[in-house]
């Protein structure tokens, strides 16, 4: 039998910008168009899983992303103590989503085969590409290899009655995506295979990218994984904070319940 989990979005970073930056060859409405940052966690009775370990506040600063809330005080809000999490999934390895290495001293992690050998192989040799990974956290994850605390998938694969994972790519060439069952049915964090709802939307992508024809290929594939549409959550858009509930009352506009029915 399958767990049936709540999820939590989790934001902790911020970062102003306009949409031409959201998007390959612009925007021709070029208004305001910010990004939030996020870690989720999937909770059941029996288990907790997170995904995603977002970016530290120095590693922020210089990059000139704001840390609304730090990852550890978002997760104790709602009763998850970090250094209990056993398992993490990461969906892929650029700065925003492996830091925090040393926040989760016993957990086991969770990463594609291609996104290990993408961040450590020749394609780093680019700056362009490798701006988007920081070295001390990718160095960090080669430790755990060594520690023998993470375990690679080839694609998709099971992670725990659940909860498995789907290797989309073209953002990076190991990004995977988490589908959950809830009890509304399959929800999907996207992670950064859809940044926003309008990507999703209107068929556009990302700048930064690695393969244009995998992100767009990626988009069917996340709506054959999810109960609806409307049940595909995207990385970085703060429309995720008004379509959801808040996961108690007081944390509005920052933890979000994903396994409710989302607005609209």
């Amino acid at each position: 039998m399958s767990d049936t989990y709540e999820i939590y979005a989790i934001r902790y970073g911020h970062h102003p910008r306009m949409a031409r930056d959201n998007f390959i060859g612009g925007d021709p409405h070029d208004v305001e168009m910010p990004l939030d940052y996020f870690v989720w966690a999937i909770v059941s009775k029996s288990r907790t899983i997170l995904v995603d370990t977002g970016f530290d506040e120095a590693v922020g600063t210089r990059r000139g992303r704001q840390t609304v809330k730090p990852v550890a005080e978002g997760l104790k809000a709602i009763g998850i103590d970090p250094a209990a999490v056993e398992t993490i999934i990461v969906s892929h390895l650029h700065y925003d989503h492996s830091g925090h290495y040393d926040l989760f001293p016993d957990a086991r992690y969770h990463l594609q085969d291609r996104e290990m050998e993408y961040a450590t192989g020749r394609a780093m040799c680019h700056h362009q590409i490798r701006n988007s990974f920081e070295a001390d956290y990718v160095v960090a994850m080669v430790r755990k290899v060594f520690a023998g605390r993470v375990e690679f998938h080839d694609g998709d694969d099971l992670i725990a009655p659940g909860v498995s994972v789907h290797r989309i790519g073209g953002h990076t060439k190991g990004l995977q995506s988490v589908r959950v069952e809830t009890r509304l049915g399959p929800v999907v964090i996207a992670a950064d295979a859809a940044h926003l709802y309008a990507h999703l939307d209107t068929g556009r992508v990302f700048p930064t990218v690695y393969n244009v024809a995998e992100v767009l290929e990626g988009y069917g594939r996340l709506r054959k994984l999810a109960a609806s549409p409307g049940h595909i959550v995207p990385g970085h858009d703060p429309q995720v904070l008004t379509r959801y509930p808040a996961a108690m009352p007081g944390l509005e506009g920052w933890v979000v319940r994903l396994d409710a029915e989302p607005k609209g």
